[in-house]
């Protein structure tokens, strides 16, 4: 992927809002951020209403000025186009173009994020400002990265929308018989006659069709992602040696399949706030990190656009468990383009130690815990950032740079807080410029990965339907599950996509992977035939690309894999367990279980399941399929994939690392990094490891002591 033009070694910084302060105040910003090695700010992301104060008039000198003061103290410039919060004047002159509800509720101008991506005069306002900034700095020497937007994920359910809606169906489908065929419209007499017919999901008295509903999410990113490339292709043209991204927004309220984009983004970037103020701040930022240098790692083959979904790029055409669950199996033997670039679009490439990704947003200080904010304990803001850049991110980036008196996220983070310099937040983010210069040279590693997990946005937002045998249903939670425990077990991990190859893992876990189209289970088929290692948990393979349940038993789509048959499933009410043969206990999910082929690793003990398989395993071709048909404590599980993985060949990153103690290792050719991240309050001692420390200087010798909290990078031998 290309990397952000006259930079060198990993970026620091964040966003930059010179609009909400006095002029005087920005020399002193800019002497701040020398201080701290800052090299790159994102400006301008909300400052539409600044930029164009009416529809014909235009105020650029303050950013001339901005950029200007900014080059000449050595900073480089990530210029947003500021699309994501339209002026005042423009909802008022334009109405319909704000954003309407599922309830059929118009909301009105006074925060951000007010627009109707499907409205013709939104998406013509958008190109002309963003073709304007294109103009007047394409030669501008502090021009480094096109920022597009922010955080693309806004959904409406108007009538520009609609009509939207329906071009995009019949596209997709083709015709009204496949349309209805897909959502099965014959249940509750929904069939379709006419495409007028079709609206959004909006509000109804009952159930929502599932069909209905997963088509609109998809519709919604394409339409989205049709905006970002109106406004991308604006800015390539202008200046094709300047990478173009937008930063994605992480939740399951997004309706933006983050994998699908990937090939039209020069630069992966994500945005990162963990919601954990304990621990799982820890595991929510590994897992954001490995998911986004996943999507990057796809963005070099291109991925296949929805049959028949063609990008809506004019909006204004009207026309319509205990040691037995381990396995005891045989251990198994830059520069480029994204898609859709200029002239006949040259291939994306990797960066130097990769795919090319960047952590684009995340809060020096704070966590956002619900309901309140939590401060990060000292040190905390390095360990979240560097692991990040352990995991692939070329540098770190934050919003915001300076707090600012008022407005919405008055009490937002930011590097320079409302204390100002003297305070221990800049002192750190001082320090982490610091250590971030140290490290320059492991953006020339690759992460290192053998374990790869399903991920799907498909699967998350079918398995947000209301229609679900349990409302405890979680598809982030089942994935971080797995993650989780393969992270606390040291294993290192890639995601991967119902269409991206399996080969080059040993062992794939697929946590609720609920839809599998037909080509995605004769792609594992042939991976554990081939000799793979497979484990599958419950809701896997249970319904197709439309969310129709595939009949014969589930997990449907992977039954022969598998070798099991689920007759019926038993969903268990809070706080309800199901107690295993191994001694460990289920939570959330149980299920009627027949063997077919595989063998019980564990059976149900007591209760209407007794003696029932539980966990199996199956031989199938030269490969090994584990199902797993609850919900195992972490414990447990970490046992049940550390074991797979064991049979599959594969160590541990660190197998020395102590509990506490987190392993990444990054490699380029003989050369390789070890970065050790120590969670624990007390010191803790890694044996077995040999380099250099580049934090410190201090070479270690058969085992390295890394401080409470702290971080040890070490250069390998």
């Amino acid at each position: 992927m290309r990397w952000p033009r006259g930079l060198d070694g990993l970026c620091y910084g964040g966003d930059y809002n010179p609009e909400q302060w006095p002029e005087h105040v920005w020399a002193e910003d800019v002497a701040l951020m020398r201080r701290a090695r800052v090299n790159l700010v994102t400006v301008g992301v909300f400052a539409w209403s600044r930029l164009q104060p009416a529809p014909d008039r235009y105020d650029f000198g303050w950013l001339d000025r901005v950029l200007d003061l900014l080059h000449a103290g050595g900073v480089r410039v990530a210029l947003a186009t500021p699309t994501a919060s339209p002026p005042p004047w423009f909802s008022a002159a334009h109405p319909d173009a704000l954003p309407v509800t599922a309830d059929g509720v118009r909301l009105t101008h006074g925060s951000r994020d007010t627009y109707c991506a499907s409205a013709p005069a939104y998406r013509a306002a958008a190109r002309d400002i963003a073709g304007r900034l294109a103009g007047r700095y394409r030669d501008h020497p502090a021009l480094a990265l096109w920022h597009v937007h922010n955080e693309y994920g806004t959904a409406c359910h108007c009538d520009h929308a609609a009509r939207a809606f329906r071009r995009w169906l019949r596209g997709r489908h083709g015709d009204l018989d496949r349309l209805n065929e897909a959502w099965c419209t014959s249940f509750w007499s929904q069939r379709y006659g006419d495409w007028a017919e079709i609206g959004p999901p909006r509000a109804t008295r009952y159930l929502p069709n599932p069909g209905h509903a997963l088509d609109w999410r998809r519709f919604c990113s394409e339409e989205l992602l049709a905006a970002y490339v109106e406004q991308r292709d604006l800015l390539r043209t202008a200046t094709p040696g300047v990478p173009v991204t937008t930063n994605y927004v992480l939740g399951g309220w997004v309706p933006v399949d983050h994998a699908r984009w990937a090939a039209e983004v020069d630069l992966v970037a994500i945005d990162h706030y963990p919601s954990d103020a304990g621990a799982g701040a820890e595991e929510q930022t590994a897992f954001a990190a490995d998911l986004a240098r996943s999507w990057a790692r796809r963005a070099a083959r291109p991925a296949d656009r929805d049959p028949g979904a063609e990008l809506d790029s004019d909006p204004g055409v009207d026309s319509e468990p205990g040691a037995d669950l381990e396995s005891d199996s045989e251990p198994g033997a830059g520069a480029g383009r994204a898609g859709g670039g200029e002239g006949d679009g040259a291939a994306v490439a990797d960066g130097p130690g990769g795919p090319a990704w960047l952590l684009m947003e995340s809060a020096p200080n704070l966590i956002y815990a619900p309901g309140r904010m939590h401060t990060k304990e000292p040190g905390r803001m390095a360990r979240h950032s560097l692991a990040h850049v352990a995991r692939g991110s070329r540098g770190a980036m934050f919003f915001q740079w300076r707090a600012p008196r008022g407005g919405a996220e008055v009490f937002h983070s930011a590097l320079v807080p409302h204390a100002g310099p003297d305070s221990r937040v800049f002192r750190e983010a001082v320090e982490l410029g610091a250590a971030l210069d140290r490290l320059a040279e492991v953006d020339a590693g690759a992460v290192q990965a053998s374990v790869a997990i399903g991920w799907d946005a498909a699967c998350w937002w079918a398995l947000q339907s209301p229609g679900l045998p349990s409302g405890r249903l979680d598809y982030l939670d089942e994935v971080s599950a797995a993650h989780r425990v393969l992270r606390r077990a040291g294993f290192g991990c890639d995601f991967v996509a119902p269409d991206d190859p399996l080969e080059a893992y040993p062992l794939v876990v697929l946590p609720a992977l609920y839809l599998v189209a037909d080509e995605t289970a004769e792609r594992v088929r042939r991976y554990v035939a081939a000799g793979g290692h497979l484990v599958a948990t419950y809701l896997s393979g249970v319904a197709d690309e439309y969310a129709r349940v595939r009949l014969g038993g589930y997990p449907g789509a992977l039954r022969d894999v598998l070798g099991v048959r689920v007759e019926e499933f038993h969903p268990l009410a809070s706080g309800e367990r199901r107690r295993l043969s191994t001694g460990d206990e289920g939570r959330h999910w149980s299920e009627t279980v027949r063997l077919a082929g595989a063998e019980a690793v564990a059976r149900y003990a007591g209760g209407v399941l007794d003696g029932e398989p539980a966990l199996t395993r199956h031989r199938y071709g030269a490969g090994t399929a584990w199902y797993v048909s609850t919900r195992l404590p972490d414990e447990a599980y970490g046992r049940l994939l550390a074991g797979a993985a064991r049979a599959a060949g594969i160590a541990p990153t660190c197998p020395g690392a102590p509990p506490g103690v987190e392993a990444v290792r990054r490699r380029s050719g003989a050369a390789s990094w070890l970065f050790l991240f120590n969670h624990d309050t007390e010191p803790r001692r890694v044996p077995a490891v040999a380099g250099e420390d580049l934090l410190t200087g201090v070479r270690a010798e058969g085992a390295v002591t890394v401080p409470a909290g702290g971080v040890v990078v070490l250069r390998e031998g």
